[in-house]
Parts: structure tokens; sequence; C-alpha cells
């Protein structure tokens, strides 16, 4: 399919459905588990919007359940500014060299994966400008390669946060910088036909994992998949460093 070998496909679907499951129970993870393995067999330029399209279309109806719980004003201020974040990531991401990208993903990913890690969370009190500095960070690591989870969930970890405000409040984030990513994407030319074409191959195991991981939520023991998850993290970085060819 658009010139993928059959083993090509074979990573992708079963990564869409691992990242998929990570993404329905946290609200995030998707992108660390999904983009830095991706980038290796069809290139950052490709990884990063095939996600943002999938993603965007998947979790589009969780937003109507997320919304009441879901802490609105922060997320606006928060929104704000991935509006300036998100549009230097999607340059660097246009412009880079895709060995540069490679490497510069798997930096980023090796620092988000360093912050969940060690348990860190932001304890301060929160305010507007932080606020809306943490959504830039955020909007810039969405722009390169959709790994803006981290800043964000340190941040609002910190407080008092109830899992389920927490993680409704992610998704509606992101259901905000999606659409964002999606305009400066698409003013930089990386929304492709084959991007199209590669994102409906692995939306529906993108889609099943999300449904896994929503259905988790709850059952599943927290600390136990949040474990999972950073140990799928760490594997995807791994096995996607350039050095590796």
């Amino acid at each position: 399919m658009d010139g993928l070998s059959f083993n090509v496909i074979a990573v992708l679907l079963p990564l869409a459905l691992v990242a998929g499951m990570a993404r329905g129970f946290s609200g995030f993870g998707g992108a660390l588990i999904f983009v830095p393995l991706a980038a290796r067999f069809i290139g950052p330029q490709l990884a990063s919007p095939v996600l943002l399209i999938t993603d965007a279309i998947v979790a589009a109806p969780v937003i109507f359940k997320m919304w009441p719980q879901a802490r609105k004003s922060e997320v606006a201020l928060m929104a704000l500014g991935g509006f300036v974040g998100v549009p230097i990531g999607t340059y660097i991401l246009k412009t880079g060299d895709t060995f540069f990208l490679r490497w510069l993903i798997a930096g980023v990913t090796a620092v988000m994966l360093a912050l969940l890690v060690s348990g860190w969370r932001y304890h301060g009190r929160p305010h507007g400008t932080l606020t809306a500095c943490v959504g830039g960070i955020s909007g810039l690591f969405s722009g390169i390669a959709q790994i803006g989870g981290p800043p964000v969930v340190a941040y609002w970890l910190g407080g008092n946060t109830e899992a389920a405000v927490m993680r409704a409040s992610t998704f509606l984030y992101f259901a905000i910088g999606s659409a964002t990513t999606m305009v400066s994407y698409g003013y930089s030319g990386l929304l492709t036909a084959s991007v199209l074409k590669i994102s409906l191959l692995v939306l529906p195991c993108f889609a099943l994992g999300l449904w896994c991981g929503n259905c988790m939520f709850g059952l599943a023991s927290e600390t136990f998949f949040r474990r999972t998850c950073l140990v799928l993290i760490a594997a995807s970085l791994l096995i996607s460093l350039p050095v590796w060819g």
C-alpha cells in the first residue's frame, strides 16, 4: 500500500494498537510509543502527521464524554501557549533533515521518558503565565513529533487533581492542540495523500486500542498500566535509535 512493504505494515499495525491502548487509558503516551519507532520505517515527516490524523479522528467522540469533567479554563490557557509552540515545532519538522529529526525525536522522547520515570511533579500553585508556558513547550514537542503529553501531565499531576479530571483535561487540551496542529501541518504541506492513506491503514488498530484502553481505565491497576506504558515507550525509543540504521 502506497509503497509500504509487508514488513513495515506488520510493524505499524500492532504499534498503532499498543499506542491506542496507552492513549485510551491515560489520555497521552500514544505518540511516545508510535512516533519514534514509526519514524524509523516511514520517516518523521510521515509518522507525525499520520498519528495526528489517526488520533484526531478516533479520539473525537471521546471528547463529548470528557467535556463535563475537564478544567476548561486551564485548558484554554494552555491551548493559548500551544498556538505559539505548534508552528515552531512544525517548521522544525518540515525543514529538518530526516536523520537529524530522528535523533531529535529520540532525544526529546528520552527526556520525556526520564521525566515520567523520575516521578517529578510540579507542586507549586498553578497560575496563568506558567500554564501558558507549559502549553507552549507541549505545543513545540507536539509540532515536532506529537509528543507533548509529559509536560502537561507532570504539571497537572502535581496538584490534587483527580485522575479522571486530569485525564479529561488532557483529552480536551489535545483535541484543541490537534486542530491547531492540523492547520499548521496543512499550511506547511505535511498533510499529503501518503499521510492520509497510511492513516486509514492504521486507524482501525488505533481505534481498537483506544477502546481497550478506555475499558481498562478504572479496571486495571493504574500503577501497573503506567509502568507498562513506560516499558513500551522505552522499548520503542531503543528500537528506533538511528544507530540501528
